[in-house]
């Protein structure tokens, strides 16, 4: 049984109203998954659609700058893996602590 991972940022502010990406043509069967989770997508949101600068959105997001930078790294690496090799994203919502 997989582990349930738990959400440590307390600060997220975004409600995804779609969960699913996936490649135009391929059944969703036939894809492996890339789970993003909340908090990666945050990160993500707050770099890049509201330009904030890491120690802001660590702000933002109540934690460290350093975890910050982790957390959008990791959120890099799964969306790039999912467009370069054809996978599709599912964001997931973690339990919190």
């Amino acid at each position: 049984m997989p582990r349930i991972q738990r959400c440590l940022c307390r600060a997220i502010k975004f409600e995804p109203n779609v969960v699913y990406f996936k490649p135009q043509g391929v059944s969703m069967r036939d894809l492996e998954i890339v789970e993003v989770s909340m908090e990666e997508i945050e990160a993500y949101r707050l770099r890049y659609i509201n330009k904030l600068e890491q120690t802001e959105a660590g702000e933002k997001m109540k934690t460290s700058t350093s975890t910050y930078q982790r957390i959008l790294n990791s959120a890099h690496n799964k969306i790039a893996d999912a467009l370069v090799n054809g996978k599709a994203i599912k964001i997931t919502k973690h339990e919190t602590i």
